[in-house]
């Protein structure tokens, strides 16, 4: 390989007879000046410092800047309770015209998947389990009400309730508001046309125009200290965190400590006698001793979010034993791809489980109002998983059908792949007989 400093940069200055300058050691030095202006030294940081930029400003703002544009199949609730007889005229009751109005536009969009129930409470059980993002509720006395306001018997204005689920995200759970009020509002208006058309008093016909009311309410409440659904994303992101800086921090103490690396300290530089050490061997410990400090690390994350931030949680043991696995898996992924790519593996780690994680974790934006790109990623990026797990355990009753179960799997599969694929890659390295280092005598 060429190498970036020029030949004449070291060369000697006024001779032999000068005075040796400032430095490090004895004998002449290199001046920055002097590699500044070489064009090789340049080229690798800047093409990658612009590539990280330009990958990292796409994927991060492409997955938010039009959540309502890339809307595909959102799970929303329609519920028909209506036990009203059909209005003169119809064979139907307004509530089975509504549900069918409301879910036959939405298919034919693909943009909302419409879930229907007979009942409150089996739309309530989905969104305790967080298979919807909220609710459009037909009451039992819907046609009644209705019919009513065209005699002198209205007592009171009929009303269609939508339902929200802060639990899946502030943002998912307003749009899914958003998309109900819309659809009781045609039903309002479609309804208004058909009794304005039978009102002989103008005023009347004014007041009919828009006849129906639209409460919204919390369909499944958490706790005041859950950051509007939004503690379970970055507790995650606290965990993702722990397992990337914990590894990378593990992979350089030992290197250091093996004589692998330098150690810098301000001014001070160390370089240890070489241990003669295989990298299978290598990664084993680096392997133990992530799994180790994770125990105090996910340990200090709920005592501080908890303990002291006053975070709201139920279930702690389970909480404590998830994010643990979660940690050490993300922890080990990171110590494996280190030892496959060797320099460069921490930005590959950074890019597996940070860059491309985040915005395909569906903890903020709702992974189905995000583009292809992002829910394709979603299947197996590790903070999907790893969010739904840890929003199960906090906002839903810790429900293995709420994301647990999933979060179990994943981790469970990232464990295993970051042990096979860490190992296979050592061993053959090993086999080869591609050592780091030849070992240094003290």
């Amino acid at each position: 390989m060429t190498s970036a400093i020029p030949p004449n940069a070291s060369e000697p200055g006024p001779g032999p007879g000068s005075e040796p300058g400032p430095g490090p050691g004895p004998g002449p030095q290199v001046r920055a000046s002097a590699l500044v202006r070489h064009a090789k030294l340049w080229l690798v940081p800047t093409v990658l410092c612009c590539l990280v930029s330009l990958l990292l400003s796409l994927l991060y703002m492409g997955g938010i800047l039009s959540p309502s544009d890339h809307l595909d199949r959102l799970p929303i609730a329609l519920v028909d309770e209506d036990e009203g007889r059909p209005l003169p005229g119809q064979s139907e009751n307004l509530g089975k015209q509504i549900t069918d109005s409301v879910a036959t536009v939405g298919s034919s969009k693909t943009t909302i998947d419409w879930h229907r129930f007979d009942s409150t409470a089996q739309a309530q059980d989905a969104l305790a389990s967080g298979k919807v993002f909220g609710a459009l509720v037909v009451p039992k006395d819907f046609t009644a009400t209705v019919a009513a306001l065209a005699t002198n018997r209205a007592t009171v204005r009929p009303t269609l309730t939508v339902l929200t689920n802060p639990g899946l995200g502030s943002l998912g759970s307003s749009l899914a508001a958003q998309i109900n009020q819309g659809a009781a509002h045609q039903a309002s208006l479609t309804i208004g046309r058909q009794l304005s058309a039978t009102a002989d008093v103008p005023t009347t016909r004014l007041l009919l125009t828009d006849p129906v009311a639209v409460t919204t309410r919390v369909g499944h409440p958490i706790g005041r200290h859950s950051g509007l659904g939004l503690t379970a994303f970055y507790y995650t992101l606290l965990l993702v965190l722990g397992g990337f800086i914990g590894g990378n921090l593990v992979n350089a103490g030992v290197d250091t400590a093996l004589g692998y690396a330098d150690s810098e300290l301000g001014p001070w530089h160390t370089r240890r006698p070489t241990v003669p050490i295989s990298r299978t061997q290598t990664l084993v410990l680096k392997m133990l001793m992530t799994a180790g400090i994770s125990l105090l690390t996910t340990t200090l994350v709920m005592v501080a979010t908890i303990g002291i931030l006053g975070m709201d949680a139920d279930h702690l043991p389970m909480l404590w034993l998830f994010s643990y696995c979660a940690t050490v898996a993300v922890g080990l992924g990171v110590q494996a791809i280190n030892a496959a790519f060797g320099g460069i593996g921490q930005l590959v780690s950074m890019f597996i489980f940070i860059a491309l994680a985040l915005p395909s974790s569906g903890a903020t934006v709702p992974l189905e109002a995000t583009p292809a790109f992002y829910r394709f990623l979603g299947i197996f990026e590790p903070m999907h998983q790893l969010s739904s797990g840890v929003r199960s355990i906090l906002y839903f009753d810790a429900r293995a059908d709420a994301g647990l179960a999933r979060g179990w799997i994943m981790i469970a599969v990232g464990t295993v792949g970051a042990l096979a694929f860490g190992f296979g890659m050592t061993h053959y390295y090993d086999r080869r007989g591609l050592r780091r280092l030849t070992p240094q005598p003290e």
